[in-house]
């Protein structure tokens, strides 16, 4: 009889769980929840290795704080992924959204994202950008805020409300830093990731969080460096402002032009912007897989602070999902050759 394939019957989570090294995250979490003894006594807190992995599992499965706590107790999947056996103590919400509150102050995930980049080189030869990066934006949507006409004016002056600032109760759920934007008839309400992700791995190098109405092109300043070589961008950011700071840091632009009311594109730019895109729509895996598997596009979050390091935390948890889809499958992306 033939012997069935252990793996195949494993989860995203177990595979994820066995293939990531924990330990590299530990001297970071560690230094940034460290604090001073005030004394003996009290409840010894949990291990900061298992609050990360409790925030990693919670961005995997889209769930509030006390939902996590529940379907921690309630699942044995869980539990595994967190080496719990039924008799260990399970974080309560509060405990996480403690936990989170001190690495979002320390701006920890910024480092941790880059850390485990940094990981896929040295440790496993990832050639990050070696072929090139793609760049691209997508909508993060928060909860959608209720204010008067000159609530919202104050709001968009860059103003805190009189009504907010005077009562905490009320500003602690009125996000002052989110922005309404439209885009293809369809209203957003929230914030930006702008992302740079490698062309053969599809993995995310880099990431800046703005609010929705800021255009795609803003911040390509951030994001692209020297030694990137070669970026690829849909028509958003064709402008000639782009293609000077390329050329300045000797990055060859792939970014598909835009025709004109005035200036229809010829069809060899067509074909160019053809051959641009079989690339370039890569991009959109990343999104699919955030939206799709994830559900990471829309956060609980309120203000900037808080939902930029929710968002590198989704870039981070996205990291490591496609790094374990790299390593089992042994895929790797290879550009097409022109005609």
């Amino acid at each position: 009889m033939q012997s069935l394939d252990v793996a195949a019957f494993e989860t995203p989570l177990m595979r994820v769980g066995k293939i990531i090294e924990w330990r590299l995250f530990e001297p970071e979490v560690m230094g940034s929840v460290e604090r001073e003894v005030k004394g003996p006594g009290g409840r010894p807190r949990f291990d900061p290795l298992l609050m990360f992995k409790v925030l990693v599992l919670q961005r995997l499965h889209d769930l509030s704080d006390d939902a996590t706590s529940f379907q921690i107790t309630d699942r044995h999947s869980f539990r595994a992924f967190l080496g719990l056996t039924a008799a260990d103590a399970v974080p309560d919400g509060q405990t996480i959204a403690d936990f989170r509150e001190v690495l979002v102050g320390n701006q920890s995930f910024e480092r941790l994202f880059h850390l485990f980049l940094d990981h896929l080189q040295k440790r496993h030869g990832l050639g990050l950008g070696k072929e090139g990066v793609m760049i691209d934006a997508t909508f993060v949507e928060v909860p959608r805020q209720r204010n008067n006409r000159d609530q919202n004016a104050q709001i968009k002056a860059g103003e805190v409300p009189r009504e907010f600032a005077g009562n905490p109760k009320v500003g602690a759920h009125k996000d002052c830093d989110a922005r309404w934007t439209k885009k293809n008839h369809e209203t957003f309400y929230g914030y930006k990731d702008h992302v740079k992700v490698d062309v053969a791995d599809k993995l995310i190098l880099g990431g800046v969080t703005t609010p929705a109405n800021v255009h795609d092109s803003q911040p390509v300043q951030g994001l692209i460096k020297e030694g990137d070589r070669v970026v690829y961008a849909d028509s958003a950011y064709s402008s000639a402002k782009i293609a000077s700071e390329l050329a300045d840091r000797q990055v060859e632009a792939q970014i598909c032009e835009q025709g004109t009311r005035t200036a229809a594109l010829t069809q060899e730019q067509r074909d160019s912007n053809r051959e641009k895109s079989r690339v370039r729509s890569r991009v959109e895996h990343v999104f699919a897989q955030m939206t799709g598997s994830m559900r990471a596009l829309r956060q609980r979050c309120i203000g900037m602070k808080r939902n930029d390091a929710c968002i590198k935390l989704t870039n981070l948890v996205y990291n490591m999902l496609r790094f374990e889809q790299i390593k089992r499958l042994a895929i790797r992306y290879t550009r097409p050759v022109a005609a």
